[in-house]
């Protein structure tokens, strides 16, 4: 076998076709040879996060999801809904390369000292295109990882950690004291509670069901509100009057949710207040958008004065404008809790084509908490 044969690599790939239907298939593909500054990855381990079920699926209605091909090699297809297609546009008829974030082993690295240093140790990657059996990328976007950590314990060491932590750095820049989380009981959601107890910083968990809120007080949760019970908004007023939180991210999206956490702000502000205002609190509330799980319109009652903000958030505008030196500080304190404060669980591992089978996406597809899928792109269906 030659060096090119042993650089050939199976990988999951998301097409949008003309006719606008989602293609799902394993490409297979040859990796060049590192240059001075690369070095070439065996994937053991890639965490499926919402984030990539984006790229994945598209708008794509997965309840029409079809397949075919074979076990070793499945293909699946899935109806794009008409009026979701023109916002996919840009993508029809490319073969994207899916996955955000993964860990495995160097196994062959270019002639720089920074590539070389890497040879043989298990790494964690960001970079895309991490559903694959080899990645090839530059030496810089690889984590050295602690001594005695599986590519399985270092796989998630990018996404939910750094987002975790520009979620606290966020609130410090802008001059906040405390947070409110909803999509609590997440895995990044458990991330942000340790280290938010790590660091003593008071913190809201909004959750949806009442065994969600058990998961986040059997690691230490001071506060935690169900957004499902009738009392809801009366809890969630009496933690922010605790906590002071004028900050939240909000993994929802849709609905009325954010606009509640407003509502409450303006409450909880309002309770220390010592004059009335027609115009409301002058103190800045603020609720950052970062995820999708609810789809529908965002629907806010505006009971909140006139000093309030909505907007997006997404981790990698936030490292770009923190700059390297700061990034890289996160980066290192990642390190150093891989195994405590930014530990991840996978309730399964999969291997490339068990992932698109139809029995799995339906499955992982659910968001659901407590339920985290890890492909392992050398693993034997």
């Amino acid at each position: 076998m030659n060096d090119r044969d042993a650089r050939v690599s199976l990988e999951i790939r998301s097409r949008i076709t003309q006719e606008g239907r989602l293609e799902l298939s394993l490409a297979e593909v040859t990796r060049p040879a590192p240059g001075e500054d690369e070095v070439l990855v065996r994937v053991e381990a890639a965490p499926i996060n919402p984030s990539d079920m984006g790229l994945l699926f598209g708008p794509a209605d997965m309840r029409t999801a079809k397949q075919s091909g074979s076990a070793e090699r499945p293909v699946v297809t899935a109806e794009i809904p008409p009026g979701l297609l023109k916002a996919a546009s840009a993508r029809v008829g490319e073969s994207l390369p899916v996955g955000n974030e993964g860990a495995g082993v160097v196994v062959e690295a270019g002639s720089s000292a920074a590539a070389q240093a890497l040879l043989g140790k298990t790494v964690g990657m960001i970079g895309g295109g991490m559903y694959t059996q080899l990645r090839g990328l530059k030496a810089a976007m690889c984590l050295e990882l602690p001594a005695g950590t599986t590519p399985a314990e270092g796989a998630s060491c990018f996404v939910n950690p750094l987002t975790a932590l520009g979620m606290v750095s966020t609130m410090k820049l802008e001059g906040h004291s405390a947070l409110v989380h909803t999509a609590a009981a997440s895995n990044l959601g458990q991330m942000l509670n340790k280290l938010c107890l790590e660091d003593g910083i008071p913190l809201v968990n909004i959750v949806r069901r009442e065994e969600q809120a058990r998961i986040l007080e059997e690691i230490g949760a001071v506060h935690v509100c169900d957004s499902s019970a009738p009392d809801f908004e009366d809890r969630l007023t009496d933690a922010l009057i605790a906590t002071g939180a004028t900050l939240a991210f909000d993994a929802t999206g849709g609905g009325k949710l954010a606009g509640q956490i407003l509502a409450c702000m303006e409450r909880a502000l309002n309770a220390s207040s010592k004059e009335y205002s027609r115009y409301g609190s002058t103190t800045h509330k603020q609720v950052y958008i970062y995820g999708g799980l609810d789809r529908s319109p965002t629907v806010f009652d505006r009971s909140f004065g006139m000093a309030w903000g909505i907007g997006g958030w997404l981790l990698t505008p936030f490292l770009q404008k923190i700059g390297f030196a700061a990034g890289q500080a996160l980066r290192e304190r990642v390190v150093r809790g891989i195994k405590t404060t930014f530990a991840s669980h996978y309730t399964d591992e999969v291997s490339l084509a068990e992932a698109l089978s139809l029995e799995a996406i339906a499955r992982y597809g659910k968001q659901a908490t407590g339920q985290k899928f890890l492909i392992n792109p050398n693993k034997s269906s």
